[in-house]
């Protein structure tokens, strides 16, 4: 392990602490996560799902645009290449979107989640569910929902932190994490929290 000069002030120790956390929790714990929801599905593909799942809305859809512009926060991804998965996606064999004209504008598009791809959602979910359960059977269910607590006032303070000033003092403080004080999950993962900090 390479760290710098130890410190003693706690917001710097906690930061290199979660600091040598990154590589096992994203490239061997997330990715491993994500390989057993998405199936068949690119990771790319695999995230428009459950973005959509996430942001989207039965009724609307999800603008095409704000898609585009989500995942190219992700992915060092352009917007012919997500088109290409977009209609991947909505043909044969998948048939798990269909992208449709929005009615207020010609130039855009939205996209709709079809009954195939809500399934296939729903086996996202359980997978995932398994797969976290494997992890969190072996933790003490303190430690479970103290870290779960901390994920979501982690995701909090990230949206906080990239916020507009006007976003901050008002709409920030609905954020789709509930900070300290969010609800405790049991280990049967039951528990659903769209901000992402635990799958349903």
């Amino acid at each position: 392990m390479i760290s710098g000069s130890p410190s003693t002030e706690p917001i710097e120790r906690y930061a290199a602490e979660l600091l040598e956390l990154f590589y096992p929790v994203h490239y061997r714990g997330n990715m491993a996560l994500e390989d057993a929801m998405r199936g068949p599905l690119t990771r790319k593909q695999a995230a428009i799902l459950w973005l959509i799942r996430t942001e989207g809305d039965e009724q609307t859809g999800m603008r095409r645009k704000v898609i585009e512009h989500r995942l190219q926060d992700w992915f060092d991804v352009s917007s012919s290449a997500i088109t290409k998965a977009l209609r991947a996606m909505s043909r044969a064999p998948l048939g798990l979107v269909r992208v449709v004209e929005d009615p207020r504008s010609g130039r855009e598009r939205r996209v709709f989640l079809t009954p195939k791809g809500e399934r296939f959602l729903l086996n996202m979910a359980n997978e995932g569910r398994k797969f976290l359960k494997r992890v969190v059977e072996h933790i003490p269910d303190e430690q479970v929902q103290v870290g779960i607590q901390f994920l979501r006032a982690g995701v909090t303070a990230y949206e906080h932190g990239r916020a507009r000033p006007e976003e901050r003092n008002g709409k920030a403080k609905g954020g789709t994490a509930s900070g300290k004080s969010g609800a405790a999950i049991d280990k049967s993962g039951a528990a659903i929290n769209k901000s992402g900090a635990a799958i349903q």
